[in-house]
């Protein structure tokens, strides 16, 4: 997991949500601070983790070595339990298939939380083991409730999990002081995350572009939580993992995690959408362990049709052949990890973005982002805007205590808008090439000013966001040689593998 997480890590370009991550670790303790209290305090604790990391170096390497770890950690963690539920050669192959499912190696090398959520996860999942076998040590549930505290206060769905566990005590018919050690602990992390909900509550328009999902949302989770999306390796993982539900020590823990917290989410998501992907992937977890349990219970049934002359080590020569399989869907997915290692892949790339600027825009040209949001693209790649004017910024965003600064009054912005011959628009791709309206005000007018007094001369489009020229009309003849027409240049990257609409 840990080769796979190195392998390309740095693909030349940072997206959206990594920008965001770059952009307040590196702010100050009280600055992060301040920001919290308006936006983004779910990521709270994980913004101040990567201050401390970001201070080591500020890079791209550096933002997403803590996912690589946390990849890897999780990794370990799902290798453990397969071991502790079944035996080793259980954990080896689970631990195996964890490290090469597509989406665990995309979400590797994100610059944002989900992977090292998924580490706490799956280790206050292997806490639960010794509970239920009698041997836990005094103190124990302490360590299992600080845990999923901490965790959760990385992301705040982590509390789902306690779900899953409660169904892992049901299905091993835990005791009656179990259950009351459990409760006290689930006690002590609603303690702690309850003001955390309370203050997101209040941000929740940051989710606001969620829609609820469909039964298309469902397909996609259920192929993205195999080991393959497609294919062969696909519907082999699946079968494996239907075998793997016979194995009920494993099943116990694995069939809870891996469906209840997306089950869960998703169904709330009718009436209030929350459901991503990302925000369940700890969930993942449950795959690989099915899978190898089921793989095991086919080795036993194996077993027992060999000649009884057979001398070879059979446990040993199955094991070898669980490690080839996994080597042999690896290769199978190579196409898909290749993808996903180009910039092109992600939603946006902020630095091809600012390379173009650092070409295209003069000393003193006028720059307006639509929406502000997209001022992210010069605070992550200062170099290429560094000539620009701003047009509509009135305070910065470290000042300001926001992600992307405070913007000018309308009045303020028509009157700089007015004597303007061109301005560079930094812009949300939809909102351009369609009718949508935005929902902020000051954004409507900026929108409704480019499109009714200049006209388009040139553009870049990366995924979501368009860096495009804007002339005004009586210009356009002074602005071109003689014979010229406007042009538009588009560069469109490869789609993503699937909609990973907005940042946070």
């Amino acid at each position: 997991m840990l080769a796979i997480g190195l392998w390309g890590l740095d693909r030349g370009g940072m997206w959206g949500d990594e920008g965001v991550t770059f952009l307040v670790g590196r702010r100050t303790v009280p600055q992060i601070w301040q920001l919290l209290h308006g936006i983004d305090a779910v990521h709270g604790l994980y913004y101040l983790f990567m201050h401390v990391v970001l201070a080591v170096h500020p890079g791209e390497v550096v933002l997403r070595l803590p996912s690589v770890c946390g990849a890897a950690a999780t990794a370990g963690l799902v290798g453990a339990l397969g071991a502790r539920l079944a035996r080793p050669r259980v954990g080896l192959w689970a631990g195996l298939l964890y490290a090469i499912t597509p989406l665990t190696g995309h979400y590797a090398q994100e610059g944002r939380s989900y992977a090292i959520v998924s580490a706490g996860v799956a280790g206050a999942t292997l806490l639960l083991v010794p509970v239920l076998e009698g041997r836990a040590r005094p103190g124990w549930w302490w360590r299992y409730g600080g845990l999923v505290a901490v965790t959760a206060l990385l992301h705040e769905l982590v509390v789902l999990a306690l779900c899953a566990h409660a169904a892992t005590l049901a299905l091993a018919r835990a005791s009656r002081a179990v259950w009351l050690d459990w409760a006290r602990a689930a006690g002590l992390v609603a303690a702690v995350v309850l003001p955390l909900v309370w203050v997101s509550r209040r941000q929740s328009g940051q989710v606001s572009w969620l829609v609820a999902p469909d039964w298309s949302k469902v397909d996609v989770l259920v192929r993205d939580f195999a080991t393959g999306p497609e294919g062969a390796v696909f519907w082999v993982s699946v079968a494996l993992m239907v075998v793997g539900l016979t194995a009920r020590r494993t099943a116990a823990f694995a069939l809870p995690l891996l469906v209840l917290p997306p089950a869960i989410l998703i169904s709330v998501s009718q009436y209030r959408p929350l459901f991503h992907e990302r925000y369940v992937l700890y969930a993942l977890a449950g795959a690989p362990l099915l899978a190898a349990a089921g793989l095991d219970r086919v080795a036993g049934c194996l077993m027992r049709l060999r000649p009884r002359a057979y001398r070879l080590p059979y446990g040993s020569l199955v094991t070898l052949t669980g490690v080839l399989a996994a080597v042999v869907a690896f290769v199978q997915c190579l196409p898909l990890y290749r993808q996903d290692r180009s910039p092109a892949h992600r939603p946006e790339n902020l630095a091809a973005v600012a390379a173009v600027a650092v070409r295209d825009i003069r000393p003193g040209d006028p720059v307006l982002y639509l929406p502000s949001t997209w001022r992210l693209a010069a605070l992550t790649y200062p170099d290429g805007f560094r000539g620009a004017r701003d047009v509509a910024l009135a305070e910065s965003a470290a000042r300001s205590g926001t992600l992307s600064g405070r913007e000018t009054t309308p009045q303020r912005l028509r009157r700089e808008l007015a004597g303007l011959g061109r301005i560079w628009v930094v812009a949300d791709s939809r909102i351009l090439n369609s009718q949508r309206q935005p929902a902020n005000p000051l954004d409507r007018i900026k929108l409704a000013v480019v499109k009714e007094q200049f006209t388009a001369r040139q553009q870049f489009v990366s995924g979501r966001v368009t860096l495009r020229l804007y002339v005004r009309g009586a210009a356009i003849a002074a602005a071109s040689p003689p014979g010229a027409h406007r042009t538009l240049t588009a560069v469109r990257p490869t789609p993503p593998r699937q909609p990973r609409p907005a940042p946070r």
